[in-house]
């Protein structure tokens, strides 16, 4: 089974500096419909506008990864990180226990656009935790990068969640494929550009849920950039 959700279709939200596209509930945001995929929560599109930001403010019990897309974005949490998130570069914050961070744009004249996606943790009251990688992009050049993953494997950020993360960038015709084993999920998010999944034509914003699927195949790209996980069934 597939089902495909549109850019269109998604939450949104205006607040003047942020504007956010929701892919599941989130906020304001409430549909009983989408409230998430295996134990995928939330992937919030985000817009800051320069100047402006998340002030300090607590999570717990959560893995939140940040990935963006242009511009910057500025972190700095209770744990003692202070980093700047850029292109190509993968955040991984654990709550855990609880953990309190504040999020930035601080480039003048430039808006940061980037991917903030919630992951369920494996198990609750962990100790918070923070890693942050960069991928350069001719490790994702058409290929399918792992970015995050339980045991950190081939170099990606470690998840204290039963998921994987994949990052590519495509742009032609050749097929990427991955397996997905019997009781797993899959999710393709297209961060850009255009892409068909399994015959379906997928462009910016939209996203193909995957259930009971044992392979998805991802061809006839058009600068694309996709993140695709591998999650919990």
């Amino acid at each position: 089974m597939i089902h495909i959700r549109q850019s269109a279709d998604r939450g949104h939200a205006d607040h003047g500096w942020l504007k956010s596209k929701h892919s599941f509930s989130f906020a304001n945001y409430y549909d009983p419909a989408h409230m998430g995929w295996g134990n995928l929560r939330v992937i919030n599109e985000d817009r800051i506008a320069p100047g402006t930001g998340f002030g300090s403010h607590g999570h717990r019990d959560m893995e939140i990864v940040s990935y963006v897309m242009s511009g910057e974005l500025s972190h700095k949490d209770s744990m003692g990180n202070e980093q700047v998130i850029a292109p190509g570069e993968v955040q991984r914050m654990t709550a855990g226990t609880g953990v309190v961070h504040s999020e930035h744009n601080h480039a003048p004249g430039q808006t940061t656009h980037f991917l903030q996606i919630w992951l369920l943790p494996s198990q609750q009251g962990q100790a918070p935790g923070y890693e942050q990688k960069h991928f350069p992009d001719a490790q994702k050049h058409n290929q399918l990068r792992l970015v995050a993953s339980p045991d950190g494997a081939e170099g990606s950020v470690h998840l204290n969640a039963d998921a994987r993360i994949y990052a590519t960038l495509m742009d032609g015709s050749a097929p990427l494929s991955l397996n997905l084993p019997a009781g797993r999920k899959g999710y393709v998010f297209v961060v850009a550009g255009s892409v068909q999944l399994n015959g379906y034509a997928l462009s910016a914003g939209d996203a193909a849920l995957l259930e009971q699927e044992p392979q998805l195949t991802l061809d006839q790209a058009r600068n694309a950039e996709l993140l695709v996980f591998d999650l919990q069934g």
